[in-house]
């Protein structure tokens, strides 16, 4: 089983992907030994050992189908790592509240710093994070907030067209 050749090995080790193979290297009794996933047996419990080792690369095979595409949860990891190569780490604030009225109820993704007024980065993964990011962007808009924002789609061909739409007529940029 050659994962390496189809994939990033960089991103089974971070993240939500990095999480699920360390909870079922732990689950399964395997070990990882230089790339390799062993198991220690002895001669008689060699059958069931290797039922057990196919188990384990089974459930480390299907990691391979958390992609971007698939699972949402992997869209925000892969937000924050290219978000990390692109900008120093001190000037990136996650879960950011504005100052704006229920400001809890309207957090920002990212504000990044760095320019005079404030960048705000949405990551939109489906059309629910759209809608919510819309609603959120006409709350700055209505208490006059000071601020450009940014939005990253995970696909921006499967957004709805209206929602795309309105999301597009709030964006400031």
């Amino acid at each position: 089983m050659h994962i390496s050749y189809d994939h990033d090995v960089d991103a089974f080790l971070d993240g939500t992907r990095g999480a699920l193979l360390e909870r079922i290297v732990a689950e399964s009794g395997i070990r990882q030994q230089q790339g390799a996933f062993c198991l220690d047996t002895t001669a008689e419990q060699v059958p069931a050992a290797l039922f057990q080792l196919g188990q384990a690369l089974t459930r480390i095979y299907d990691l391979t189908f958390l992609s971007r595409s698939n699972v949402g949860s992997t869209f925000y990891d892969d937000l924050s790592d290219c978000l990390a190569d692109l900008v120093d780490e001190s000037k990136i604030m996650r879960d950011y509240q504005p100052d704006v009225p229920n400001a809890k109820a309207y957090t920002v993704d990212y504000r990044i710093e760095g320019s005079e007024e404030q960048l705000f980065l949405f990551g939109v993964p489906n059309r629910d994070k759209a809608r919510l990011t819309t609603i959120m962007l006409s709350h700055y808009h209505r208490y006059e907030l000071a601020f450009e924002s940014i939005i990253v789609f995970e696909d921006q061909t499967a957004m709805p067209r209206f929602d795309l739409a309105r999301l597009s007529d709030v964006v400031v940029t």
